[in-house]
């Protein structure tokens, strides 16, 4: 009795209609999530443009994109040394709240006596407003700088602090069992168990403290109201409103816009280079 022959393997290199199928679908979702939100963008521009040549709005009550343009480019001089000041606050409150967020989120789940007698106030410096309590830190702090510093920490604290202290209370109870089992101590458990379930979390708290803290900035510009060299772009934006040079105006606005984008970018990045590996939120898996 003769075996029947085996079915032949496909060649090197070519697809089934499948596999091949699915590539095309990977493909169109790559070039799709650069194309729409460009297309999008594009679309955005032309209608801001038209809208302004088709009933001859005036420069002073909204310019073209044209001039706005024009005036990022021009005026960039004197808007990049507040941009400056803006950046320098933004990630020095970013920084402070991952050392301080973090640091007390281990204190938290290391001690629940801590954690009761101090996250309450944690909550109470997250509901209550900024603009509300900035003027009297600005009253009671003397430097300028470490006032705007305060009130932008005040706002991306919170973030960090509440989701990383969930990450680090949501490792798998069957692992810590197996653990205290092993009498791992306090420190393993936080290091091998606690810390790399927590990451995941961590991140996803960055990634909104990072906009937070650009906001808490610009708020609190805004809130200290002073001008000089030190001033950040939320002062720029209130003297081009005060002398009516809106074109000035927009351009500041465009250089927040896009400095959050690219803060948002930059913590996405992040996310994805540390996860891709070994989580589920990063992992590509097949459609």
């Amino acid at each position: 009795m003769t075996a029947e022959p085996a079915a032949a393997a496909p060649a090197p290199g070519i697809l089934d209609a499948e596999e091949a199928q699915r590539l095309r679908a990977r493909r169109r979702a790559a070039i799709g999530r650069w194309l729409l939100p460009a297309a999008i963008f594009v679309a955005v521009i032309g209608l801001w443009h038209w809208v302004v040549a088709a009933n001859q709005i005036p420069h002073y009550i909204l310019p073209g994109p044209g001039l706005v343009a024009e005036t990022l480019v021009k005026d960039f001089g004197t808007l990049a040394p507040s941009w400056g000041v803006t950046l320098a606050i933004t990630f020095m409150a970013l920084a402070l709240a991952v050392v301080f967020g973090g640091g007390l989120a281990i204190l938290f789940t290391q001690s629940k006596w801590i954690e009761m007698s101090f996250f309450p106030y944690a909550v109470v410096l997250q509901v209550t407003p900024i603009v509300a309590i900035a003027p009297l830190i600005f009253i009671y702090v003397e430097s300028k700088l470490v006032g705007l510093l305060l009130c932008a920490w005040i706002v991306a604290f919170f973030p960090v602090l509440s989701n990383t202290t969930l990450g680090l209370n949501s490792a798998d109870h069957n692992l810590r069992d197996l653990m205290t089992i092993y009498r791992a101590s306090r420190w393993q458990r936080l290091r091998y168990l606690q810390l790399p379930a927590a990451l995941p979390y961590f991140l996803g708290g960055l990634r909104i403290a990072g906009g937070l803290s650009l906001i808490g900035a610009v708020v609190a510009e805004f809130v200290a109201g002073s001008g000089g060299i030190g001033s950040g772009l939320a002062f720029r934006i209130l003297e081009a409103s005060y002398r009516l040079n809106i074109p000035r105006l927009f351009a500041a606005l465009i250089l927040i816009i896009v400095t959050g984008i690219a803060i948002y970018l930059a913590l996405s990045w992040l996310s994805w280079l540390l996860l891709h590996r070994w989580h589920e939120s990063a992992v590509k898996r097949e459609a």
